[in-house]
């Protein structure tokens, strides 16, 4: 579509000293034709405004000519009023597989992040909570985003950022003080009970609210100082520790990487200090705290230090971003979050970009709604009523047998979605092996490589080949995947490779059931094209983080 449309406008440029974006679309199934457009009759209004009055029809066949002279490789039909229609020839389709075969890489090759550094940050789990199936979602779609970006020549650092200073901390060791001595066992699992037990009792115990407080400063102290010399000193690094390994443990599980984490800690009073710099430029004293007046622009009024001269949240994130800075001097930051702190992210934005407008500039927020199993209620670690991520993980894997198709089968569940809205994960369907589903794609993918490893090696001679429908309706598919993969990484959308991998294996599908390959007249060109699209898949699932297994 790309080639018609760049035709079109360079053939309507020299024509009628015009010059438009012609749009062109797949022609509807039963039409006869690859591609269509209705430029003509667009063309038709505009110069009909400057006073040259042609009807579409006459512009049409003038384009149809010039386009048929042309080295595009296409038959143009004049349909209707005024629109094209483009059939491809067969040597159209035989150049396209040629240069597959070629030289795959360099055929789909893109370059939008040569010589660029991005730092993509994404899960952010909290030390001293469990995983939930959140961070599960968001660590599949962050690593796929990160893989767009590498696959188009960025350098990307998978970053991590988490809260292990902070109220939730101290609600969760105020627990874990009045049950256990900095000697005794500690488990991730003790650690989540008394994170739930800890916020039950701050909400419903005022002495307790009023000593979580009071640890809350102790912790930030600890922290800050690297202190070791008590016993709560010992149970906060020691939590800190379970916590860390246990985060490693579960990313190595879902094959994803952190090159960088960012604790709160190591952040907070950068954040403070920045904050505290531009008092009375963009932050304000209110009644001991530190706020940003976000009413001024059009946003709501947010605490970055508290009264106890702590820096919260807010204040962590500009402690983060400048952080980032200068670890890395990024071409651009990449956030993904919940859909829930869009308005949050503004605030902070817009406060950093009033004095440090260029980080701001570089900074690419995108958030995503929730994850929920069928008939499931909103999660929260902190009612202790959320899904663990591991559960999800064993559930799946307690259905297909295998780690490799379970987690292809999770990935591609949450991936072929829209990052945005809210998902429904059915464990069941997730590993269909007929439907739109990872383990479909897996299945596909694995049925090409044995009909290749049946055929003996041997030289395909394009010259003589008679394409069928079938096959040129598969080599079309095969030739979108270059746009393809640059319209994901223009969006930031794996979703869009997800569902194109889909519908090139239903293509495959179709083809394999009407095509003799092995041991056909044309057994050669035939493999060429099934290895077109095992490379195809074998690309698009790497780049969803989904491996083919060898067998199914």
């Amino acid at each position: 579509m790309e080639e018609i449309r760049e035709c079109l406008k360079t053939e309507i440029a020299k024509l009628f000293d015009v010059e438009i974006l012609p749009e062109v679309t797949v022609a509807p199934e039963g039409q006869g034709a690859d591609y269509a457009t209705n430029v003509a009759m667009r063309l038709s209004g505009m110069l009909k405004a400057k006073g040259e009055g042609v009807s579409p029809r006459e512009i049409a066949e003038t384009i149809a000519k010039e386009v048929e002279a042309s080295e595009l490789g296409f038959s143009v039909e004049v349909a209707g009023p005024g629109f094209l229609n483009f059939i491809a020839r067969d040597e159209y389709w035989k150049t396209k597989l040629a240069e597959m075969e070629a030289d795959f890489e360099k055929n789909i090759s893109c370059d939008e992040y040569s010589g660029k550094t991005v730092i993509c940050e994404f899960s952010d789990p909290n030390p001293f909570k469990v995983l939930h199936v959140g961070h599960l979602y968001t660590s599949i779609v962050g690593d796929a985003i990160s893989r767009l970006i590498e696959f188009a020549g960025g350098k990307v650092i998978r970053a991590n950022f988490g809260g292990d200073v902070g109220l939730h901390v101290a609600k969760t060791l105020y627990a874990l003080t009045a049950e256990r001595s900095a000697e005794s066992a500690l488990t991730i699992e003790d650690i989540a009970k008394a994170y739930v037990k800890g916020t039950q009792l701050y909400e419903d115990d005022e002495a307790a609210k009023a000593e979580i407080v009071k640890l809350n400063k102790k912790i930030y102290e600890i922290a800050e100082n690297n202190l070791h010399d008590s016993e709560l000193a010992e149970l906060y690094w020691r939590g800190r520790e379970i916590s860390y390994q246990y985060f490693e443990d579960f990313y190595k599980r879902v094959g994803v990487k952190f090159d960088k984490y960012y604790p709160e800690s190591t952040v907070a009073l950068r954040g403070l200090s920045e904050v505290k710099a531009q008092v009375g430029n963009v932050y304000e004293e209110s009644n001991g705290a530190v706020v940003f007046p976000g009413e001024k622009y059009g946003l709501h009024t947010r605490v970055f230090v508290n009264a106890e001269g702590l820096p919260t949240y807010e204040a962590k994130d500009v402690g983060l971003l400048f952080t980032k800075w200068d670890d890395y001097h990024f071409d651009k930051s990449i956030v993904i979050t919940g859909n829930d702190i869009i308005d949050y992210m503004k605030v902070v934005l817009k406060s950093v970009s009033l004095y440090a407008p260029e980080l701001v500039e570089r900074t690419k927020h995108i958030t995503h709604g929730n994850v929920r199993l069928p008939g499931n209620e909103k999660m929260s670690s902190r009612k202790g009523n959320f899904i663990k991520a591991v559960e999800v993980l064993d559930d799946v894997e307690a259905l297909v047998g295998r780690s490799i198709i379970a987690m292809g089968a999770i990935k591609y569940a949450f991936l072929k979605y829209k990052i945005g809205g809210n998902i429904e994960f059915d464990a069941k369907e997730s590993v269909s092996t007929t439907g739109n589903s990872g383990v479909y794609l897996q299945y596909s993918a694995v049925r090409a490589k044995k009909i290749l490893a049946g055929i003996k090696a041997g030289e395909a001679d394009f010259s003589e080949w008679e394409l069928d429908g079938n096959e040129k309706k598969l080599i079309a598919k095969l030739a979108q995947y270059g746009q393809i993969l640059k319209d994901a990484l223009s969006d930031f959308a794996p979703h869009k490779i997800a569902n194109y991998l889909y519908e090139t294996a239903q293509e495959f599908s179709r083809f394999y059931e009407n095509v003799k390959v092995a041991g056909s007249e044309y057994e050669s060109e035939r493999a060429a094209l099934v290895d077109a699209y095992y490379k195809t898949m074998e690309h698009g699932l790497g780049i969803l983080g989904i491996e083919i297994p060898e067998e199914m």
